[in-house]
């Protein structure tokens, strides 16, 4: 089942899409969308995770703003124009509002984000470990300036690159992953050989959909955030 729901956000309010799954109960995940907004990939993918045994909420962090999937610059401005604060706000009111949810199972919160939402998952996770457990970053990852202060995290991260991205590069996957791991963080950025940016996205509109990659990888995630959203 599936519906829109509203949240606190800091004082405010803020929306996103619930999808549950059809026992009624399940550990809490929340997604983040790509640049395109919340889209149906983005809707796709919480329906999936749904469907794989988990209360699943995307977060509208545009604010109803959304991005057709020919309109590249579109997205690119609606991602630059995204106020910093406020989807911090939001995601951290969707995982309040998750944490607090009948539905759900967990104490903790997993986290999945595709492209920018792979950016931002780092990011909550940095700023949220008193309840983020467990993060799947796809393709996407904070560089410089926008890397959070890491002592602070604590979560499982089990992230998937592309090889041939110039978005987010693997090179800089690895290296983040070497620094990160130096810090004692229990953290792997898998880069998938023969891949292109978005290389799981079911809209497919950049053309880089993996259906072999995307076939293995979608059951591994889903034992991983079965094991630590607990």
């Amino acid at each position: 089942m599936s519906q829109t729901v509203e949240f606190k956000s800091n004082g405010s309010t803020a929306s996103g899409y619930l999808a549950t799954p059809a026992s009624g109960k399940g550990p809490g995940v929340m997604v983040i969308q790509e640049w395109w907004g919340l889209d149906s990939g983005t809707k796709a993918m919480a329906d999936k995770l749904a469907e794989g045994g988990f209360v699943a909420l995307a977060p509208d962090l545009y604010h109803g703003e959304l991005a057709g999937h020919t309109e590249m610059d579109k997205a690119g401005t609606l991602m630059q124009s995204m106020p910093a604060d406020r989807a911090a706000r939001d995601m951290s009111g969707a995982i309040d509002y998750l944490a607090g949810h009948p539905a759900v199972t967990s104490k903790t919160v997993g986290v999945v984000g595709f492209c920018m939402g792979g950016m931002l998952a780092f990011l909550i996770a940095a700023n949220r470990p008193d309840k983020v457990s467990a993060v799947v970053p796809f393709y996407g990852f904070p560089q410089g300036a926008m890397e959070p202060d890491w002592t602070k995290l604590k979560a499982v991260v089990r992230g998937h690159m592309a090889e041939n991205d110039s978005f987010f590069p693997p090179d800089a996957a690895r290296a983040l992953e070497t620094k990160l791991r130096g810090m004692g963080k229990d953290v792997t950025l898998t880069v998938h050989p023969g891949t292109g940016h978005a290389f799981m996205a079911p809209h497919n509109a950049l053309g880089t959909r993996n259906e072999k990659v995307a076939a293995e990888i979608w059951p591994q995630m889903i034992s991983f955030l079965k094991k630590h959203v607990v």
